[in-house]
C-alpha cells in the first residue's frame, strides 16, 4: 500500500481513522467490466480511496433495481483485498420505513453484496419528518448485533439532524457522527452556511461531502445523459456556467477540475473524505492528485475559486 499524501481522520471521536477519498455506489460499478472494477478496488486501496459507500438502489425516487451493490461484492470477493484493508459504508432509506424496517434493508443489502458487516451506513433521503425516537433506537439495535459500528445522516432537514443528535443523547445511544452532504465548488450553503456549519466547527458532526461535481458537470463541462442527483434550487444552469471558471483554476494548478473539487472539499477542516464515482483507473489516478494539492495549497484553492459559490440565496437547511 502506497504513503498517503493526506492524513487520515475518523468520523467521530475515537473512531477509525478512514480515507479522505470515497468511491461510491451509484451508477459506478455497472459502468465497467468485472476486470476492469478488480483493478479499480485494487488500486483505490493503494491511493487511499480504500473507502467504498455500498447501497441498493430500488426504493422511493432509486426504484430502479439497480445491480451496482452486486457487481462491487462479486468484484470485491474476487480482488483479494482484505476486509481489514477497506471501510464499507451502507445506505438505508426512509421511503418505505417503518413499513420497510432498517434491519430487513441491511440483511437484504449485505446479502446482495455478499458482505458479513459494514464500518458505519448512511440513513438516506425522506419525504415526511421521520419517527426520531424510533429511528435512533432502530439504528442503535442495529449497532448493538454488530451489523455496524457508527451512523450519519443524508442531506437531513438541520431540525431532524439536531433532534436526532438531542434524541441519542437522551437514550444514551449513539447518535450520527457525520453528515454526508451535497458539497462541492458551487453548492456551499448547506454545510458552510448557518444550518450544518456550527455542528461541523464545534465537532459535534464530520462532513462526507458528496455530489461535488454536480453529476460529472464540474469534472467535465458537461450534462451527462444518465441520472444524476437533484437540483436543488433549480441552479444548475448557473453551476454549468462557472465550469469554464473552474476549468482555467485547475489548469494554473496543474490538475483535472475533478481533482480541484475535490481538494477544494478536503480544504475545509470540517470535511472527513469525498464521494466520488470513478469508472476507470485513469480518472481514479487523476482524482488523487487532489491530496497533494490541498497539502500543499488548500488556501490558494479556496481562494481561487471563491467567486463560484453559485447557490448563496438556496435555501440551505437540509433535505436535498
Amino acid at each position: 500500500m502506497s504513503a498517503s499524501t493526506f492524513p487520515r481522520t475518523p468520523l467521530q471521536p475515537g473512531g477509525r481513522p478512514v480515507p479522505p477519498l470515497a468511491l461510491g455506489s451509484w451508477n459506478t460499478w455497472d459502468r465497467m467490466t468485472g476486470d476492469e472494477a478488480i483493478a479499480l478496488i485494487h488500486r483505490a486501496v493503494e491511493l487511499d480511496a480504500g473507502f467504498f459507500d455500498v447501497a441498493y438502489y430500488n426504493m422511493g425516487p432509486h426504484a430502479e433495481n439497480s445491480r451496482t451493490d452486486i457487481l462491487f461484492g462479486e468484484a470485491l470477493r474476487a480482488s483479494g483485498i482484505k476486509r481489514a484493508d477497506i471501510v464499507l459504508c451502507g445506505k438505508l432509506w426512509l421511503w418505505d420505513w417503518p413499513n420497510q424496517g432498517f434491519r430487513a434493508q441491511l440483511v437484504e443489502s449485505l446479502d446482495r453484496a455478499d458482505l458479513d458487516r459494514f464500518d458505519t451506513l448512511v440513513i438516506g433521503d425522506y419525504l415526511d419528518a421521520p419517527d426520531i425516537p424510533r429511528l435512533v433506537s432502530a439504528v442503535n439495535e442495529l449497532i448493538a448485533e454488530g451489523l455496524v459500528d457508527s451512523w450519519g445522516i443524508n442531506n437531513w432537514r438541520i431540525e431532524h439532524t439536531r433532534e436526532a443528535l438531542a434524541e441519542s443523547a437522551a437514550q444514551s445511544a449513539a447518535g450520527p457522527a457525520f453528515a454526508q452532504l451535497k458539497y462541492g465548488i458551487a453548492r456551499r450553503s448547506m454545510a458552510e452556511g448557518d444550518a450544518y456549519g456550527p455542528l461541523f466547527a464545534d465537532g459535534t458532526l464530520t462532513l462526507q461531502a458528496s455530489d461535488v461535481f454536480e453529476g460529472g458537470i464540474l469534472a467535465t463541462g458537461r450534462t451527462p445523459q444518465r441520472k444524476i442527483g437533484a437540483d436543488v434550487g433549480g441552479i444548475r444552469g448557473r453551476i454549468a456556467a462557472v465550469y469554464p471558471e473552474v476549468a482555467r483554476v485547475a489548469a494554473e494548478f496543474g490538475v483535472t477540475p475533478a481533482a480541484l473539487g475535490i481538494a477544494f472539499c478536503l480544504a475545509n477542516p470540517a470535511t472527513v473524505n469525498v464521494l466520488f464515482g470513478a469508472s476507470r483507473v485513469a480518472q481514479l489516478e487523476q482524482n488523487h492528485a487532489a491530496l497533494a494539492l490541498v497539502r500543499d495549497h488548500g488556501a490558494e484553492v479556496r481562494a481561487a475559486l471563491a467567486a463560484c459559490w453559485v447557490d448563496r440565496d438556496v435555501r440551505a437547511d437540509g433535505a436535498w
